[in-house]
């Protein structure tokens, strides 16, 4: 018999004795955003974060924005919360999102589009910063107050940012300077919005952190106009997520490892974040291209690297797959759209499984947790075993 997800997420995710404050930073998870089908009466959001609590992630990726919420008839917000009219409003008041940020995940990714403004990224229309930021703040404010003493971490971000800056999502063209100067504008001001949350915000044992996302960087390790190089320079943002499929073409270790090296390189200092800022925001193998079984293989070797080097994160797209149809799916996805378990997902489970028992014993035997390089090590050890 299953346990509960609640119980489940709980289990796996702290160990018994730990309290909810000490938050266990395991590396893997996944995400929820834009699946093409769901099996319960649950909104899909919160059926996937239930399902993803099951998997026993302490991670959970969703995004906020309009798009997101309301252009569709089963979309994650229900009908009665239509008038809700920013990104605050929806993580306070629509049933369905409140309910996710209440689960036990300690660590939130959420793609964050405001409401109120007509752009973002390279459209964005510097006339609305005011707009941008008093919604990026409001949202990290009631973060804040609302989770405080929870343990949990906050991470808000966006979606792709280098097809933000090409208009025509052609790679092979440059940046439109207006594009250019419009991004780095815009994450200036998220950056400003939630450090401002947080010095003016009373807060204890609760984070709300803001990232960019890259996903042009193999091609242009050797200069040429992209995210990494025209715009990270130029900003201050706590952490980088890289979408990283043009690192997954070849050789995946000696790829990754150069791409996020790069990446690093071109990052500001924030001394007040320990570690690497650099993480997997989405990586995979569609099933269209691999079998179930070269999934789950390239998918242990991408771990592998990245927790190697030392990445923080490495979340895994996804849950439910979001391309194609079912009789063409794309085949990004943990549960096919006939509700059967990949190999990749038992390989997630028996991981989680694995870190709790771990988790455990290490309490057990010295009082205390084991630190990040402890753990990381462990890891290692673990997913080479497979």
């Amino acid at each position: 018999m299953r346990l509960p997800p609640l119980l489940l997420l709980l289990a796996f995710c702290l160990p018994p004795s730990a309290h909810p404050s000490d938050p266990v930073n395991t590396f893997l998870g996944t995400q929820a955003i834009g699946g093409r089908y769901h099996f319960t009466e649950d909104e899909p959001l919160l059926e996937s974060a239930k399902r993803i609590a099951e998997l026993g992630a302490g991670t959970m990726k969703f995004s906020i924005s309009r798009e997101a919420s309301f252009g569709d008839p089963k979309a994650n917000v229900r009908k009665n919360a239509q008038n809700l009219q920013t990104l605050a409003a929806v993580a306070a008041q629509e049933p369905g999102h409140r309910a996710v940020l209440d689960l036990p995940f300690t660590h939130f990714f959420l793609w964050t589009y405001p409401f109120t403004t007509h752009g973002s990224a390279g459209t964005f229309d510097p006339g609305e910063r005011d707009l941008e930021y008093r919604e990026m703040r409001d949202l990290a404010e009631h973060l804040l107050r609302t989770y405080s003493g929870s343990g949990k971490r906050f991470y808000l971000g966006h979606w792709e940012g280098d097809w933000h800056l090409r208009p025509h999502f052609d790679p092979k063209q440059p940046i439109p300077e207006p594009y250019r100067d419009h991004f780095i504008a815009w994450l200036r001001i998220r950056q400003q919005a939630i450090d401002d949350a947080k010095q003016n915000t009373r807060h204890e044992n609760v984070e709300v952190w803001h990232y960019t996302e890259v996903n042009l960087v193999e091609p242009f390790l050797k200069g040429g106009s992209c995210l990494t190089n025209d715009v990270l320079p130029a900003v201050d943002v706590d952490f980088v997520s890289y979408s990283c499929y043009d690192s997954l073409q070849g050789n995946i270790r000696d790829d990754l490892f150069a791409a996020l090296n790069h990446i690093e390189s071109k990052l500001k200092p924030k001394p007040g974040i320990r570690g690497k800022r650099v993480f997997l925001g989405e990586y995979g193998f569609p099933a269209r291209r691999y079998t179930p079984e070269e999934q789950n293989r390239k998918s242990i070797e991408v771990m592998i690297t990245a927790i190697e080097w030392g990445c923080p994160f490495v979340l895994y797209w996804q849950l439910y797959d979001n391309e194609g149809t079912n009789e063409k799916p794309g085949g990004f996805w943990l549960i096919d759209q006939h509700n059967q378990e990949q190999p990749i997902w038992r390989t997630h489970q028996h991981y989680f499984q694995w870190a709790k028992q771990h988790l455990d014993s290490a309490r057990q035997r010295t009082g205390q947790l084991p630190t990040d390089a402890e753990f990381r090590a462990a890891a290692l050890a673990y997913l080479r075993r497979l």
